[in-house]
């Protein structure tokens, strides 16, 4: 059966039905309305509301009962813990995420939890699959991290199911608009973008670009902070040297911005990077460019990553407590799991600093 954007008559019954138990209209242990009262409201046939129920049975979200009728599974969590947790993210592989694990299997090890670890590939699809999956294997609770963060979630309906199930869930690293109450361990993205800039403009950087991501909660929230430096230093700012990118054209666009900007002869002695991958491949650019850092164009990364250490210049960048983080996002899942009091609207926020190396050089004060 095509569930995404079939209009035929059983996938119409099963998305209403579908719907009605994700936003808690249909409750756990709840009736649906029987086979004949189905057929006679969607003016279908017995066999086409059998079908829309088959599939809401594979899914586990209704049950058939012999001499009784379909039920709304009861999927809430009832004490039974199976000690096993679910940590979703954008990227298993990216530079961050490994350590941010690390913290987080420390805890739940040392609780006596496994962990399934899944990723996205930053898509929201692939999000709603994660999350299907492990609302099957049983899961006592889940971290994660949400895929375009900034971009309007469609998958509210799963975390409005996880909610009526009884699953905590802890997210990190960002959080989206609609679910701004919900349990989360951030970074002071604000904070970080606001150390990145005005390191540059205390050390007399008059010409400062930006470059941030635009689909994700941490880029708003450095460009937030980029602005308030500039504003709290009386910088006037340039609007064409605040460049934006997609998750898509991540490791092209950055740079070529940059390099259209420094073609056309505008003057630029300071460059602020959305993170410390981007900021490599700026530095590597500009070399290309005969453009030398720190000497022609200082550069900020933001991450404290292995990369800012071992760059072919030391990487001036933000630190974000990785493991620190996973650490306070595994523990406040476990005091979800545990129920203990005041964790229900739960939020850490944990603080950046700036970590000073070769690629930022002062400029003379005219």
């Amino acid at each position: 059966m095509d569930k995404s954007g079939s209009s035929t008559k059983y996938s119409i019954i099963y998305k209403d039905i579908k719907e009605k138990i994700l936003s808690g209209a249909l409750l756990p242990g709840e009736k649906i309305d029987s086979e004949n009262m189905l057929c006679k409201h969607y003016d279908v046939s017995r066999y086409t509301v059998r079908r829309a129920l088959s599939d809401l049975i594979s899914e586990g979200l209704v049950e058939a009962r012999h001499g009784q009728g379909t039920f709304c599974t009861q999927r809430r969590i009832s004490g039974r813990r199976t000690h096993n947790i679910a940590v979703i993210t954008t990227y298993l592989s990216d530079y961050i995420f490994p350590s941010v694990i690390r913290g987080i299997d420390r805890v739940m090890t040392d609780n006596g939890y496994t962990m399934f670890l899944k990723n996205t590939g930053n898509s929201q699809k692939n999000e709603a699959r994660c999350l299907e999956e492990m609302m099957g294997k049983g899961v006592d609770g889940l971290i994660i991290e949400p895929s375009r963060s900034e971009v309007f979630c469609k998958n509210e309906p799963l975390y409005k199911e996880l909610d009526v199930m009884g699953i905590p869930y802890v997210f990190i690293q960002g959080r989206y608009q609609q679910m701004k109450g919900k349990p989360c361990v951030l970074l002071n993205e604000r904070r970080g973008g606001y150390l990145a800039a005005k390191h540059l403009i205390d050390t007399n950087h008059k010409n400062i670009v930006g470059i941030f991501k635009m689909d994700d909660f941490q880029g708003t929230e450095r460009y937030k902070g980029f602005v308030q430096a500039h504003n709290d230093g009386h910088l006037p700012m340039n609007p064409d040297y605040t460049l934006w990118f997609h998750t898509e054209d991540r490791r092209v666009k950055p740079m070529a911005s940059v390099a259209e900007l420094l073609e056309l002869g505008n003057p630029v002695d300071g460059i602020v990077c959305y993170n410390d991958q981007i900021a490599v491949s700026i530095l590597n650019g500009l070399r290309a460019m005969g453009r030398r850092v720190p000497e022609d164009v200082s550069v900020v990364g933001y991450d404290n990553s292995s990369l800012a250490v071992n760059a072919t210049i030391g990487l001036t960048s933000v630190n974000h407590p990785k493991e620190q983080l996973g650490e306070a996002a595994a523990q406040m899942l476990l005091d979800l799991i545990n129920g203990n009091p005041g964790n229900d609207n739960c939020k850490k926020i944990m603080e950046p600093e700036l970590i000073q190396r070769e690629s930022c050089m002062a400029r003379p004060v005219e």
